[in-house]
């Protein structure tokens, strides 16, 4: 997990994209509809390839990592 902070500037394009175009809950939602509709698309191709299927597996990892950041979903009970 790499540790890196933000710069001011994208911490102020971060904050103005959900105060102003989405709010994070509504992004959150679409980030788990988008990964779930790549990862089937990609799982059910027949020749798929495995370097394609770990691109995917790590996108989808990290783009439901900003999903539960946006909207925690997964650790609610």
């Amino acid at each position: 997990m790499s540790t890196n902070t933000l710069s001011k500037e994208t911490e102020k394009r971060l904050l103005t994209f959900f105060n102003t175009t989405v709010d994070p809950e509504k992004m959150a939602k679409a980030i788990r509809q988008v990964n779930f509709v790549l990862a089937l698309g990609l799982i059910r191709e027949n020749e798929t390839l495995q370097q394609e299927i770990n691109k995917l597996e790590n996108s989808f990892y990290w783009l439901n990592e900003l999903a539960e950041i946006l909207n925690p979903y997964l650790d609610v009970e």
